[in-house]
Order: structure tokens, then C-alpha cells, then sequence
């Protein structure tokens, strides 16, 4: 597979809202059906704290990540959350969405010296907590009725990887 991961630009913006809209990441995020193209703008707006990147195969946006930390509380600078790791329909299940949680953990911990980096996944995404799970990130409890999509409550599992721990 002939890819990158790098930062996102502003030539990106459409072909992550195409990924930030699909039925299967709306399935899996707080994200809602119809969101605009000028709420994805928003979002990838640069943010202090915050590390936006892309999968690019062949030249195709297949992937987008994003980091978030809190430079700006200096208790809670050794922090990151994992905040999204999503990919293209057709790029499911590709090894697109280890590329990108790799790429941002090696970010975390070898560039910005975090030594928590923590994610919340919904408890039906099996194959995202066994991903995580394969990257040292370990279940640290459950919080129920977390979101509510598709007419249902869904329970959401917190999850933590330590440095040195």
C-alpha cells in the first residue's frame, strides 16, 4: 500500500467531510446526520492543543486523525486524547485506522512528551477496542448511556494508554 500520513490541508477539508459523514463514522462518533460542510471547516480550523491528520493512498484522503491535549493546563499537559481515528467506507478494516492511531501515538509520546494518551469508544465498536487494545491501550471503565443514535442509548468504554507504566 503505497501511503503517508501527514498533516491535514486545506485541499482535505471535502474528502474528510466525505469520511466525517459517512453512515459507518456517524455510527461510531457524537457526530449527527447532515452536518454541513462549514461544520467540518470548523472543525479542522486550527486549534492551539489540537493535530489534525490525514491517510493518503494513492493520492486519495482514505483516513483522518485527530490528537487533542490541553497545553494551556499545566496539570493536565501530560495528556492527550486520541479524539477520532476514522476512515473511508472502502478503507475499513485496510490497516488505515492503525496507520493513523500509530502516527498520532508516536506524535503523543516521541514529540510531545505526553504520558496518558486516552480515547472513549462505544462499547459495540468490537473491532475498535480490539485495535486499541493491540496498541497498549487498556479498558479503564464503561459509562452508560453515553450518546443516543439511531433511536437507542449507547454505552461508551474509556480506555488509556501509560507511558512508562
Amino acid at each position: 500500500m503505497d501511503s503517508v500520513i501527514r498533516a491535514v490541508a486545506e485541499r482535505d477539508h471535502e474528502a474528510i467531510h466525505q469520511i466525517l459523514t459517512s453512515p459507518h463514522v456517524i455510527a461510531g462518533t457524537m457526530r449527527v446526520p447532515f452536518a454541513g460542510l462549514r461544520q467540518t471547516k470548523e472543525r479542522l480550523s486550527p486549534r492551539l492543543g489540537t493535530y489534525q491528520v490525514v491517510a493518503e493512498v494513492a493520492g486519495d484522503v482514505v483516513g483522518f486523525g485527530e490528537l487533542v491535549t490541553e497545553p494551556e493546563h499545566p496539570r493536565h499537559g501530560h495528556v492527550g486524547d486520541l479524539n477520532m481515528v476514522a476512515t473511508r467506507a472502502d478503507s475499513v478494516r485496510q490497516g488505515v485506522g492503525r496507520m493513523l492511531a500509530e502516527a498520532l501515538i508516536d506524535l503523543a509520546e516521541n514529540w510531545l512528551n505526553l504520558h496518558r494518551l486516552s480515547l472513549i469508544v462505544f462499547s459495540n465498536n468490537e473491532h475498535a477496542i480490539r485495535l486499541y487494545q493491540s496498541l497498549g491501550f487498556e479498558i479503564e471503565g464503561t459509562m452508560r448511556r453515553f450518546g443516543y443514535g439511531n433511536g437507542a442509548w449507547m454505552d461508551a468504554i474509556m480506555m488509556a494508554r501509560l507511558r512508562g507504566a
